[in-house]
């Protein structure tokens, strides 16, 4: 029998905030425009809460400047912030991988995303890519971790060549990769993989930047 449960998605204000992130990153909203609350919150098909917190979670980052009238200035991103913002990534996350190893926690969850990435197209590739990073977060068992990770999330990390099937078997790929090293329990393995796999993105999104 299929097994149909969904896969373990973030919580709503920070999947807001990864909408968010990555469309001023690819810079569909573009430096200086505005975000009106309510305005947001139809266009993501959510409520106002998780669009006000997410709102605080790019002021801590630097990407927007909440505004009095409960709305948000958009202060864009360069290269450097690309790079900054994915090395921080990388770090933390190869730091999950080797957790996981350690502590040789539970992947049943991780092995149950990898099963979903190898069946679906890569229409529906977004929600399974992000399913995976976030279940490697929390067999970790650090929730200071997973809390930091959900605030950085981006979204998937396409650059200007290459399409949306390229994109997912690329990733694919480095996913079951990573997962095998996990299965391993090779932590040095799985660190590297994972921060690889990070700095593969970080290198794909800068081609939507100027050097």
């Amino acid at each position: 029998m299929l097994n149909l449960r969904p896969v373990k998605m973030m919580p709503v204000r920070e999947q807001a905030a990864s909408s968010l992130r990555e469309a001023i990153i690819t810079q569909k909203i573009k430096q200086g425009e505005t975000l009106a609350l309510e305005a947001t919150a139809r266009a993501l098909g959510i409520s106002v809460t998780p669009v006000r917190e997410a709102f605080q979670i790019l002021a801590r980052d630097g990407l927007i400047e909440l505004a009095q009238n409960r709305g948000a200035v958009v202060l864009g991103m360069s290269a450097k912030n690309i790079r900054e913002h994915y090395q921080i990534r990388a770090a933390l996350e190869a730091e999950a991988c080797r957790i996981v190893c350690e502590n040789r926690a539970d992947l049943s969850e991780i092995e149950h995303c990898i099963g979903h990435l190898v069946s679906h197209d890569a229409e529906n590739y977004g929600d399974l890519n992000q399913s995976f990073h976030y279940n490697i977060w929390l067999a970790s068992g650090n929730s200071r971790l997973v809390n930091m990770l959900g605030e950085l999330w981006n979204g998937l990390s396409m650059g200007l060549r290459t399409t949306k099937n390229e994109y997912a078997k690329k990733s694919r790929a480095e996913h079951e990769n990573i997962y095998s090293m996990l299965k391993a329990r090779d932590s040095e393995g799985a660190s590297k993989a994972m921060r690889g796999h990070i700095l593969r993105s970080m290198e794909d999104m800068l081609t939507r930047y100027d050097s």
